[in-house]
């Protein structure tokens, strides 16, 4: 039987923009931001109230930066997101939020949001990720990017949240914590059970295997 999956009720007839937070402003995150203004003028467009977009990153602009991602020399010195926030305000008119911490240094200074965008690079960063949908009101939907040197994926899923109806449990989308737990895996003890356990339910013969980029 065909499943269909059900928008989350709290955007359903919202009459407020979309919380939108977005951890991580480097090479895939300043991507996505960047394409954030071309979303919020189409839902405008359409009669919706567009974005309310908040980033959180505490990386400075570096020289490396100024090779790959939307930085250039004068930004070295600056914090990603405010650089990348205060740009877009001034061109859009927009006045979206930046806030320059770690995710990790206080989860419950992360304003609530609809839809968290994890752009990080560590297990590290996606553990304390993970764990803030237990401890704090859990976004509607999360979208997890990931990517190393040759290959990208990305997931949509929906944090577990026991105020919705059984209907919507059962077309709920799982994280990506829950499609690969390797992406998260703190202990090295318990990161080796997984990746045992993850290769051996995929690939029974045992055949050679590149783990999810969620691993790097």
């Amino acid at each position: 039987m065909e499943s269909v999956h059900h928008l989350h009720p709290r955007l359903m007839g919202s009459t407020r923009p979309l919380r939108v937070l977005l951890v991580g402003a480097g090479g895939s995150g300043s991507a996505v931001l960047l394409q954030l203004p071309f979303l919020e003028q189409a839902l405008r467009a359409w009669g919706q109230p567009g974005l309310a977009v908040t980033v959180m990153d505490p990386d400075i602009v570096s020289d490396v930066n100024v090779v790959r991602q939307p930085f250039s020399r004068v930004d070295i010195g600056s914090n990603k997101a405010m650089c990348l926030v205060g740009r877009i305000n001034m061109f859009w008119g927009f006045a979206w939020k930046a806030i320059p911490r770690y995710f990790g240094d206080s989860p419950a200074m992360a304003p609530e949001c609809d839809l968290l965008i994890s752009c990080v690079d560590t297990r590290k960063a996606r553990h304390l990720i993970s764990q803030s949908f237990k401890k704090l009101r859990a976004p509607a939907y999360h979208l997890d990017l990931g990517n190393n040197a040759s290959s990208g994926q990305y997931v949509l899923g929906q944090p577990f949240d026991a105020t919705v109806s059984a209907r919507a449990q059962e077309t709920r989308l799982p994280t990506a914590f829950e499609l690969y737990p390797l992406c998260w895996a703190q202990h090295k003890g318990y990161y080796v059970a997984l990746k045992f356990m993850w290769c051996s339910e995929r690939f029974p013969s045992g055949q050679g295997i590149n783990l999810p980029s969620y691993t790097t």
